[in-house]
């Protein structure tokens, strides 16, 4: 399917250049001269303490690799049309974890209840199941694909003062699939150095919900699951590190809403002020409802017992990595509110300092009604080390309160309605370094089937939180122009 798709995006390129190539109507400057092609590559990785999946504790370490390609067609003079189309494919530790038990037990049956809803057991197969949050499983949700694709349609009015637009798009991975559309219009004042624009969008989206093993057998065969299903001969321990058949998550139950939707609307404004000096300043409103809870986060209880399946002698150092042998069983999942109210809005401002340097700097805040608020700011220097190469250096700092939802690992109590330990939820500030080179083939030259380099890319940062978590990422980008 991608191969036919990169396919179809290439016949498309290749058809609009010949199409502008021959086009007679010069009187009008085109919104885009010729067709472009940018292909674009990232590899993100990341190592932190505080899985989701583990209920606040456990490896979040995760590998990402994204390649895309944009391809930009002038359609006619006032036309572009823009097919966006990549992958992210993904290795995550923490997901692994939805099924934790290690290939010489459970998930060694062949049962991982990540491929479906059937967690049987199969005869013939033993061995003491063992898993621990402190390292990834073998289970099939330890990787996973994001396929997505978007359409812009964008046409400019023979004076260049409005600019409408449509936008498409579709995504899917194994248990979540997205559609979106909307439209934009922006309007240009004052010999185009004021702009106001207004973007609406809208995301029809839909879980396939995956739950934690041992949460999905008790909803499948309810009181009686700890001998029957997946868990049909293996032995669940309690505190002590004793044999026991107590374990019952009587809390937990599927959600009957499968759907989430989002909604949002931007309003901004941009205005030359001087030759040096640029702002611009935005404003979101953003409205969520559905299934907006994650279905494999799990939940334990302060006050449930404590039920593990593994190694008994794991059991005192659980939440640390020295546990190498034992898994707790959840007492329920993540549960959210189904509504979502997020209000962004901030600013940019640009300054020509010089030839050689430039300033941007950017600032945002957000709030929304689940509790949190939070701040972002950033700056970036681009130096021109000559009019082909440009190095720029990167800081971005953010920081933001908890919802009113979160909890760290065994915090909360079954007698609330909602709870989470994802501690993308929490209380926490982070800081992002970076540096980017980038070259700008001036001439266009040479050219390779009519195809001229237009600039290359390369960026790498590094992102620090306070709750533990680093990352590094490196993209790369390279744009070519069909002349």
């Amino acid at each position: 399917m991608t191969r036919i798709l990169l396919l179809f995006i290439l016949l498309l390129f290749f058809h609009f250049s010949e199409a502008q190539s021959t086009n007679p109507n010069s009187y009008k400057k085109r919104v885009l001269e010729s067709p472009e092609i940018e292909i674009l590559m990232s590899y993100y990785r990341q190592n932190g303490d505080n899985s989701a999946v583990g209920g606040g504790i456990g490896d979040e370490s995760l590998d990402d690799v994204t390649p895309t390609i944009v391809v930009t067609l002038p359609l006619n003079d006032d036309d572009v049309l823009t097919i966006d189309a990549g992958l992210s494919a993904y290795t995550s530790a923490s997901s692994s974890n939805i099924n934790p038990f290690n290939s010489s037990g459970a998930s060694g049956r062949g049962d991982d209840d990540d491929d479906d809803d059937d967690d049987d057991f199969r005869p013939g197969l033993s061995g003491p199941a063992t898993g621990t949050p402190w390292l990834a499983s073998s289970g099939a949700s330890q990787s996973d694909v994001l396929a997505s694709v978007s359409i812009d349609y964008s046409h400019s009015s023979d004076d260049r003062n409005w600019i409408l637009g449509v936008h498409g798009a579709v995504s899917k991975e194994y248990d979540y699939h997205s559609l979106g559309f909307g439209g934009s219009v922006a309007r240009l004042f004052a010999e185009k150095n004021t702009e106001l624009s207004l973007k609406t969008q809208v995301y029809l989206d839909a879980w396939k919900p995956i739950y934690p093993t041992e949460l999905h057998e008790y909803s499948q065969y309810g009181s009686n699951f700890l001998n029957s299903g997946y868990f049909e001969g293996m032995t669940v321990l309690n505190e002590q590190g004793n044999p026991t058949t107590a374990y019952l998550p009587d809390r937990f139950s599927e959600w009957d809403s499968k759907k989430r939707n989002s909604y949002s609307a931007s309003l901004g404004f941009s205005q030359i002020v001087s030759q040096r000096l640029q702002a611009s300043f935005f404003v979101d409103l953003i409205y969520q409802e559905g299934l907006l809870s994650t279905p494999y986060h799990r939940i334990y209880f302060a006050d449930r017992p404590n039920y593990y399946i593994g190694t008994a002698s794991d059991i005192p150092v659980y939440t640390s990595r020295e546990n190498t042998g034992v898994f707790r069983l959840a007492d329920e999942v993540e549960r959210l509110p189904d509504t979502r109210l997020k209000i962004p809005f901030g600013a940019r401002i640009n300054y020509y300092l010089s030839e050689t340097f430039k300033l941007r700097t950017y600032y945002r805040y957000y709030t929304d009604d689940w509790g949190i608020t939070a701040h972002t700011g950033s700056v970036e220097l681009p130096i021109s080390l000559s009019p082909s190469f440009t190095v720029t250096p990167t800081y971005r700092y953010y920081e933001q309160t908890a919802a009113t939802y979160f909890a760290p690992f065994e915090t909360h109590v079954s007698t609330e309605q909602f709870y989470t330990s994802d501690y993308d939820l929490s209380d926490f500030q982070s800081n992002q370094w970076g540096i980017g080179l980038s070259y700008t083939n001036i001439f266009s030259q040479p050219k390779f089937l009519r195809l001229a380099l237009k600039n290359v890319s390369l960026r790498f940062g590094h992102y620090d939180r306070s709750d533990g978590l680093k990352a590094n990422i490196v993209s790369f980008g390279v744009k070519y122009v069909f002349e």
